[in-house]
Parts: structure tokens; C-alpha cells; sequence
């Protein structure tokens, strides 16, 4: 492990077995632990870091029969805060992905201001563009006191033509001429077909969620 301000000599050593699998490390800035997890190994190994020599400190092990083809980290935001739940990997298996959740036991019922800091949140600090030019900031942070809200979606622009922008304007009624029927017929068909169109996309995203629900209730099955 290197120090902060030093990538020549590391600021501590630690063994952790002989097998040269490639290790995919995860780090929690709120808790200071960092998780250690070898693809093809059947453990995670979590450690806490400090400021201080030895600077890195063995918590303890976590092992499983069946090894991991890969891991993923579950950010702070997704975790559920009712039940101290600090911690959430997706273990991925050869057919399945198996989640595994780490908890601090607690007695109270309160929300554990120990446990969950504020953490950074989806929004981000910076745009695209002000990052390229050079510009930094510090992320922005969220309470996960009352449970993680998801923000506001932003508003959605659709800069597409409206039809029905090409109507002609309003102005005093009269009565509808031979010459008008042609063009009040074109814009029924069109929207008819815009309408047949919309239903055809709405059935078939409801067939594809479907499907996805049935994934999901099989990989959720496959885990108990």
C-alpha cells in the first residue's frame, strides 16, 4: 500500500496469501475500510486505515464455498441505513450474481450518525466541460438520515417539431370549404399513425420489463 504524497515506498506491508489472482480492492472514504476481494478467491478480506502507524489494521475475513468470477460495491446512497447495513457486494458467479451485505449490530432503533456520514451523492460536482478546462470541487454530499431520496430529475428538453405546430393559426371562425378538407384529413392520418406508432413502443417496452422481472425474481430465487 503507498503513502499519499509517496508512490516510491510503500508506508505498509501486508501479506495476504499466495494465490495470483487479480485483486479488486474497494474503498469506503466514510468508514475508512477498505475491502480486499481476488478474483477466482472465495473471500473478502476488509481492512481499516488510519492516519497512524501501522497505518493499516486487519478486521476480519469473510469466506464462501464457491469462488468469485467478479465483485461489485454497492455505492452508500443504495444501502439501507434501518438496518446498519455499511456494506453491499454483488458476487458474480459462473450463472448467477449472489449479493452479500455486511452489517454493524446495533440495538437502537435511531439513525447511526457514527455510520453514515454524509457521503457523496448522484449529482455531480462539476460538468463535463468545467472539468476539462482544469476546474475542481469537492463532491456533493447527502444525508442518508430519513433513507437516500433521489433527487428531482432534471427537465427533459424535446426539441422535436410538434406536428400540430403547422396548423394554421386561430383567427375568426367560418365555414369549412371544400379546398380544407384535404389537409384536415392528412393531419387525422398522421396522428392516427403517430398514435399506432407510440402504443407498438409502449407494448413493447412493457414485454421487455416483464422479461426483466423475471430475470431478477430468478437471480433472487437462485440466491436462497
Amino acid at each position: 500500500m503507498l503513502g499519499q504524497n509517496n508512490f516510491v515506498e510503500p508506508v505498509a506491508l501486508q501479506e495476504m496469501d499466495t494465490s495470483n489472482g487479480v485483486l479488486l480492492p474497494f474503498y469506503d472514504a466514510d468508514s475508512s475500510i477498505v475491502y480486499l476481494c481476488g478474483k477466482g478467491d472465495s473471500s473478502i478480506r476488509y481492512f481499516e486505515i488510519t492516519d497512524e502507524p501501522p497505518f493499516v489494521h486487519y478486521l476480519n475475513t469473510f469466506g464462501s464455498k464457491e469462488p468469485q468470477r467478479g465483485m461489485g460495491f454497492m455505492p452508500k446512497r443504495g444501502l439501507d441505513v434501518s438496518k446498519c447495513e455499511i456494506a453491499r457486494f454483488y458476487k458474480l458467479h459462473e450463472r448467477k450474481c449472489e449479493p452479500i451485505i455486511m452489517t454493524v449490530p446495533r440495538k437502537s432503533d435511531l439513525f447511526q450518525d457514527d455510520l453514515y456520514p454524509d457521503t457523496p451523492g448522484p449529482e455531480p460536482a462539476l460538468e463535463a466541460d468545467e472539468w476539462l478546462s482544469g476546474q475542481d470541487a469537492e463532491p456533493v454530499l447527502i444525508s442518508l438520515r430519513d433513507g437516500y431520496v433521489p433527487p428531482k430529475h432534471r427537465e427533459l428538453r424535446v426539441t422535436k417539431r410538434n406536428i400540430l405546430d403547422a396548423r394554421p393559426p386561430s383567427g375568426p371562425r367560418r365555414s369549412q370549404s371544400a379546398s380544407d378538407a384535404p389537409l384536415s384529413q392528412n393531419t387525422l392520418e398522421t396522428l392516427l399513425e403517430q398514435i399506432k406508432a407510440l402504443r407498438e413502443q409502449v407494448q413493447a417496452q412493457e414485454q421487455r420489463i416483464t422479461a426483466l422481472e423475471n430475470m431478477l425474481c430468478e437471480l433472487v430465487d437462485g440466491t436462497d
